[in-house]
């Protein structure tokens, strides 16, 4: 039991819910690895450091002796997930899933072991489904349950259109639960109904019900909205060691708490002397550092980290800013952005608005020591950088 307690510890962090946990101490007790899945839709090719708060999680249980499975839901792919939409989403072709589906196999073993990571195609047993068996499948859910799902009331409230096939997605999903017999499912916490739905077909066709887990959604640069490549606040885990370093540097240093939670392996006990050590006048920028330092060997090999660290203290400490570099909070405007003009000339580094998009035109003005070339740019609630313009106007700018 002793075990299965410290096994609990590991599985609880970084999670929202587990349900139900007094199955999962059951199923804990059997001896045996459990199957324990979560599904990926390849909707775009590349995955960032969102996606793996899910990813690290399934490593727990790969370290803990378990059996994960990964399924690439290409077969659901071509329906659009609707979780969260509040429009039809577009389905992707096949050329576009199989493509995004192979660079997700090269991504995924950066974080997952792949000799106990077992790769499944949800294709694999939906596309052999015939019109007759998807219609049975259908007749297992009613549409007042689907229409308990928030996105699709919100949208049906709003007499905003439904697509039939749309509520084909989450039968699917639970679906893929019984195919795989399912022990375990993970999802963030938008998937809930959907890992639900996997839950009670499995009662429907006789298997023993799978433990639902989800995870929080990460938060992005901005420290607001989820990380999203279409918001532009994500960190991709393919980008350069440099660039990634520097994006990490950004986010606020409430925020950083937050990636060491949900992204870090370090333990929650480390974790807390770090906090300890902050409290007691370390500086969180150095913290901030050590987290950085971790993600990026993480993605790009160890020793990258370091020479990422190395280069940014080269680009924005060593003779390039002054040791009582200004530090500058800057509130943003009501969509939760600030555009770059509005930020130079708030903060005291430019006198007007024109001036700030004549310097941009002129390559004089850089955020964390790239040249910015957009005067369109808009930085988000959450993001600190710092902002030079020519060689003596500097400062540290923290947008809230």
């Amino acid at each position: 039991m002793r075990d299965i307690e410290g096994a609990l510890r590991e599985i609880r962090r970084g999670t929202e819910e587990i349900l139900v946990e007094a199955e999962l101490i059951e199923k804990l007790k059997l001896g045996r690895p459990l199957r324990v899945k979560a599904g990926f839709d390849p909707t775009a090719p590349d995955l960032h450091l969102g996606h793996t708060v899910l990813l690290n999680k399934l490593r727990t249980f790969q370290e803990l002796g378990h059996e994960v499975i990964f399924l690439i839901g290409d077969f659901t792919g071509m329906i659009g997930d609707p979780t969260g939409k509040s429009a039809t989403r577009k389905p992707l072709t096949r050329e576009q899933v199989t493509e995004n589906a192979r660079t997700y196999q090269e991504q995924v073993f950066k974080i997952l072991d792949p000799e106990r990571t077992r790769i499944e195609f949800n294709s694999r047993w939906m596309g052999s489904m015939s019109s007759a068996d998807m219609i049975t499948l259908a007749s297992r859910y009613t549409v007042a349950r689907m229409l308990e799902r928030d996105d699709f009331s919100k949208r049906y409230g709003n007499q905003q259109p439904i697509a039939i096939h749309e509520f084909l997605y989450p039968l699917v999903q639970g679906y893929d639960s019984v195919a795989l017999e399912a022990d375990v499912e993970l999802g963030g916490t938008d998937q809930k109904f959907n890992l639900l739905v996997g839950r009670e077909l499995q009662r429907q066709y006789g298997q023993p019900q799978q433990v639902v887990i989800t995870v929080p959604i990460l938060e992005g640069l901005d420290g607001v909205q989820k990380m999203s490549k279409s918001l532009g606040n994500y960190i991709g885990i393919n980008e350069p060691a440099n660039e990634m370093f520097g994006k990490l540097m950004s986010i606020s240093d409430t925020l950083m708490w937050r990636y060491f939670e949900l992204l870090s392996f370090r333990s929650m006990e480390a974790i807390a002397r770090l906090k300890q050590e902050v409290a007691d006048g370390r500086n969180p920028r150095d913290v901030k550092f050590e987290l950085g330092v971790e993600l990026v060997d993480r993605f790009h090999g160890v020793g990258a980290g370091e020479q990422a660290r190395q280069a940014f203290i080269e680009r924005f400490q060593k003779g390039q800013l002054p040791e009582d570099l200004e530090e500058v909070r800057l509130a943003a405007q009501e969509d939760g952005m600030l555009p770059i003009g509005a930020l130079l000339k708030e903060a005291g580094l430019v006198v007007s608005t024109s001036e700030a998009y004549r310097l941009i035109q002129q390559g004089g003005v850089r955020l964390d020591g790239e040249r910015v070339e957009d005067r369109a740019l808009k930085l988000a609630r959450g993001q600190s950088v710092v902002v030079q313009v020519g060689k003596r106007r500097v400062a540290r700018v923290e947008i809230f």
